[in-house]
């Protein structure tokens, strides 16, 4: 294994910088080429199909056979001019990943001659096994019957030479199998409440969009290294590796000049992320070595979940390429920042509105006033479920630490906008007779204008508001956003639902339509105030603040995922129409296996490791000091003379005796685990017992790390793995 180190540090320094070539010099040139996009769909479909499909997709309406007829024959058409053979649905399964099963074009008629078919049913439904899927018990291993159905609002794409089409999974009777389709009903929830609140100030909303970017955080690593480290291979982070001596320490990396092979990497990257319409419009160094950044520009919530999730697969291929590999696991490496993927979220009008973005006028800074404390009186009411959104083995290891957000969920707004919340909920005015007022205004705080840099940032908010948005920052490297995007946007729907029944009371009971408003947003504001914190989200102090507020501080994933299925949030979900009981209790029992699985598999790697790679190089080690020791005395030196070597034989029998008896208690400590039923249960038990022992093994491997000679120490270092260029 040793050698395996070496030869792979041999190859790093061999490695060459593949010459990347763009289609044009000019983006816009390329920029979308490969998606079947409005231009396409004119250039390909009859003038009334492509007007019916158009306003099928603004509104949501059905489309109809005929018409799917009329776009499957236009796609094939199209994706055959480009060398296309082969089609698929493209799914977003509970997996965490997407999924795909190739279908060709090519049939044989009944001549046996062979011709290109893609009918309008195969373009609208599939039927994929959907018992071999995460299902949490909706489908039997003998129920196997599930469907794709086509998302018309997300363009179809051509990615490895396939025409891929965006679609939904459902089981057999009906309850989703994605992060899609709840996704959708999300959105449409959100957009019916939204646009109803916008009447108040708006006559001409007729719909609102919510819209998202989501920033992506990774590290970069030699294949060969990559290869050569058997935890990182399949655990997707180093289960094992002593802090190298330089870290991040110096702050030497983050912004700074991108490294010649990776500045390649990416040009290539974002070269087929564009022509897959993906608009990446920033890339830089991150905080931690071998650690970087991509980010595109803020486009519709559904199709920017659609690109990260095709982008994350795109980096992963190209990366392959370049002799690299891509780690997207929120903590590949211990002692350093891990990776998140920051979710930029806000609401814009059919005309051009963005309702998270005040005015210049008393009229536009109210119904920014309105959305922003309904987003935040929401979150307030239900924080434990966004949390939970943001749950996994892999984010666990960024929440608790002091480097992204804490588990504890916060909002920070800024010093300006918290003070004119403070201004509002501490002003009588709206309590006088202002409706008689001409001027209705007078005596009503008032909004500045707000720039977007109005305030400092705070990279320990959890949920932060950012000039025009709201950025939801605890979203893991390697999750779909699908998640806390459906949260948020079910729970930002609710909410507005409830502050229109509460005005329109008002309203009707004679309070003018802006005090109305005014004095339910007060209500809101007070209610609402102890989720907003301004300071250090990483100190003690906010922690016991926290508890003193009543706020959660779950800092496992076990028991964050309880808010899923409490009574509030099922009665929630129900009342959206996002989830039925049945579903919200499927996802829980997923998401609990996909967390005692994935330890389950790390305590295996942990064993396998220490049994067959450390455990034989610490002795090999030892022994060579232990045929030195005999040497010395042979040659008549005392005791005192090998007094060093003395120590290393009693320091590595101390770790190894340590590492191999909680080996040992770990494996049984895992086979009563795995005897449990209840899968929240054993998620528990996974945590609270066989995940105990991960650390203190990890001591003891890291300081033998140390004490054996580097020659033979079989894994790559830290100061391999992150500074090898």
């Amino acid at each position: 294994m040793s050698i395996f180190r070496f030869k792979a540090l041999e190859t790093v320094l061999t490695r060459t910088i593949p010459e990347v070539k763009r289609p044009s010099s000019k983006i816009s040139d390329y920029f979308g080429a490969n998606v079947f996009d409005k231009y396409k769909m004119q250039e390909y479909l009859p003038k009334d199909t492509y007007k019916t499909l158009l306003n099928s997709i603004e509104s949501g309406t059905p489309i109809d056979r005929e018409i799917a007829e009329h776009v499957s024959s236009a796609m094939k058409a199209w994706a055959m001019s480009k060398g296309v053979t082969h089609y698929t649905h493209w799914f977003q399964p509970l997996t965490g990943t997407t999924a795909e099963k190739h279908d060709s074009f090519f049939e044989p008629d009944s001549d046996g001659r062979a011709i290109e078919k893609f009918a309008g049913s195969a373009l609208v439904q599939q039927e994929p096994d959907a018992s071999s899927f995460p299902n949490g018990g909706i489908r039997s291993t003998f129920e196997a019957r599930g469907y794709t159905a086509w998302d018309p609002s997300s363009p179809a794409f051509i990615f490895n030479k396939t025409l891929c089409i965006p679609t939904v999974f459902v089981s057999y009777t009906g309850e989703a199998l994605d992060y899609k389709a709840p996704l959708l009903k999300a959105i449409a929830a959100v957009d019916k409440a939204a646009t109803e609140v916008c009447q108040y100030f708006d006559k001409s909303v007729e719909k609102v969009t919510a819209s998202l970017g989501i920033e992506q955080e990774y590290f970069l690593v030699d294949l060969a290294l990559f290869n050569a480290r058997p935890d990182l291979a399949i655990t997707g982070r180093a289960l094992f590796g002593h802090a190298s001596a330089k870290g991040q320490q110096l702050e030497d990396h983050y912004f700074g000049s991108i490294p010649e092979r990776v500045y390649a990497y990416m040009q290539d990257f974002e070269t087929e992320a564009l022509l897959l319409g993906i608009p990446l419009k920033t890339r830089h160094n991150e905080v931690a070595p071998s650690q970087f950044e991509c980010a595109p520009i803020y486009e519709e919530i559904n199709l920017a979940i659609d690109h990260n999730q095709l982008l994350m697969d795109l980096m992963d291929k190209v990366a392959k390429r370049h002799n690299f590999k891509v780690l997207l696991h929120e903590k590949p490496y211990a002692g350093i920042n891990g990776s998140g993927k920051h979710n930029n979220w806000s609401l814009i009008t059919n005309t051009g509105k963005n309702l998270l973005s005040p005015g210049k006028t008393p009229k536009n800074n109210l119904m920014f006033l309105t959305f922003f404390v309904n987003t935040i009186k929401a979150v307030h009411e239900h924080a434990d479920l966004l949390r939970a959104s943001i749950a996994s083995v892999s984010n666990d290891h960024r929440l608790v630490a002091n480097e992204a957000p804490p588990a504890i969920i916060s909002i920070f707004l800024g010093a300006q906008l918290n003070d004119v919340l403070d201004e509002i909920e501490s002003s009588r005015a709206i309590f006088k007779k202002v409706k008689e007022d001409p001027n209705l205004w007078f005596g009503i705080p008032k909004i500045p204008q707000i720039l977007l840099d109005n305030t400092d940032r705070n990279r320990t908010s959890p949920f932060a508001f950012t000039g025009n948005k709201f950025e939801l920052r605890a979203v893991g490297s390697s999750a779909n956003s699908a998640n806390p995007m459906t949260v948020l946007n079910t729970i930002v729907a609710d909410q507005l639902t409830k502050f229109k029944i509460e005005v329109d009371k008002l309203i009707k009971k004679g309070d003018k339509k802006d005090v109305a408003i005014l004095t339910v947003i007060k209500k809101y504001i007070k209610e609402s105030k102890d989720i907003r914190f301004e300071g250090n989200g990483y100190s003690d102090e906010w922690a016991e603040e926290a508890a003193k507020r009543g706020l959660s501080n779950i800092k496992t994933t076990p028991k964050a995922l309880d808010a899923l299925v409490s009574e509030k949030s099922e009665k929630l979900f129900e009342e959206i129409g996002v989830f039925s009981k049945r579903e919200s209790h499927a996802r829980h029992e997923i998401l609990l296996e996909d967390y005692f699985k994935k330890l389950q598999i790390e305590a295996r790697v942990i064993g396998d490791l220490v049994t067959n790679v450390v455990i034989p190089a610490a002795i090999k080690y030892q022994s060579q000091v232990v045929e030195n020791i005999k040497g010395l005395k042979e040659i008549g030196y005392s005791a005192d003379f090998y007094q060093a070597q003395t120590y290393i034989i009693e320091e590595i029998s101390t770790h190894l005796n340590f590492i191999k008896k909680n080996v040992q208690d770990m494996v049984e400590a895992r086979k009563v685990a795995i005897k449990i039923e209840d899968a929240r249960e054993k998620a528990i038990a996974y945590d609270e017992t066989v995940k105990s022992f991960f650390e203190p093994i990890r001591y003891h491997v890291d300081k033998l790390e140390l004490l054996v000679d580097d020659n033979i120490w079989p894994l790559p270092k830290f100061r391999e793995l992150l500074f090898a260029k």
